[in-house]
């Protein structure tokens, strides 16, 4: 017998399985023919029962999209450290031990350089002599290679033409630095290579070690190089219109020293990571160039300031 009020419309439950009584508690849902509701299965309350109330549907699962890593464009040199490709420590720890190694080979290739111009005479006197004109072809590859290699991504991402590009500029500029060198007096520059090595050593190892943020500094470096520059043209007018003053002179260069191992800090936490900025992992070319660059000008203003060229 049905229980449906007539002034009431049907519950869901009454609609999908009929209504009926229990014979021990008068209260009940009976199935209602197949067809005419969503579920066909019998429940009750009674000690027998053994079907359960059949549980809503689910919604089907469905697989999100995945997440797209940020990729840099081709120009971007620099990366935050959200990057998760950069994240990952052992393509950091891979990533450092490329750019140091490319390093490690370019000094050794300049001292190569140093140490033949300081040590064998014919060729020291052939460079003071005769072959100063090869140093403006060496400067001339120098300077088109650097900027190949810095302004076009192509170039030092791309192998093995970045390689072949770096050692170009590595030998061009290590024969600068050997011509250089050929002016001053060998225990000199034995002795500014010393201290080059521990000056660069003892400020990579802060670099790494403190946790002043020295990335966020691009503001106070380029006012220092602003700073310097005009000052060295203010040392040049002074020099060709005074004459050669040694004061003005190791100002200038203990300016300069300053400013390349602010570099040098600088430039190392950007390839060790872990700061608000970082080089891209794909630019090892990129951060063996400017630590090589940092190494090698304060090796060549120590040497100033220590000696006096000949």
């Amino acid at each position: 017998m049905s229980k449906y009020p007539s002034q009431a419309p049907p519950s869901y439950d009454q609609a999908n399985y009929g209504y009926s009584e229990h014979p021990n508690t008068g209260i009940g849902f009976a199935p209602i023919q197949a067809g005419q509701g969503q579920y066909n299965t019998a429940y009750s309350q009674g000690p027998n029962a053994s079907a359960a109330y059949p549980p809503p549907p689910q919604p089907a699962f469905v697989r999100p999209p995945p997440q797209m890593e940020p990729k840099p464009e081709e120009n971007d040199v620099f990366s935050d450290t959200v990057m998760a490709g950069f994240s990952d420590k052992a393509v950091r720890r891979s990533f450092i031990r490329k750019v140091y190694l490319i390093l490690m080979a370019q000094l050794l290739v300049t001292v190569g350089f140093i140490c033949l111009f300081i040590y064998v005479n014919p060729i020291r006197n052939w460079v003071r002599t005769d072959g100063f004109w090869f140093y403006y072809v060496s400067y001339g590859t120098f300077l088109v290679t650097y900027i190949v290699l810095i302004c076009i991504p192509s170039v030092r991402r791309a192998t093995p033409g970045n390689y072949i590009c770096l050692g170009v500029f590595t030998l061009a500029f290590s024969y600068m630095v050997g011509t250089i060198s050929s002016y001053y007096s060998t225990n000199i520059v034995l002795i500014t290579i010393g201290i080059t090595a521990l000056v660069c050593l003892s400020i990579s190892l802060f670099a790494i070690q403190t946790k002043i943020d020295f990335t966020m500094c691009s503001g106070l470096l380029f006012v220092l190089v602003m700073v310097l520059f005009f000052f060295g043209w203010a040392c040049l007018i002074t020099f060709y219109t005074v004459g050669y003053n040694r004061i003005l002179d190791c100002v200038y260069g203990g300016l300069a020293a300053l400013v390349f191992g602010l570099f040098l800090i600088y430039d190392t936490q950007m390839i060790v990571g872990g700061r608000k900025h970082e080089l891209s992992p794909e630019e090892y070319i990129y951060g063996a160039l400017q630590l090589y660059m940092d190494v090698v000008y304060l090796f060549l203003i120590l040497l100033s300031l220590f000696g006096k060229s000949n």
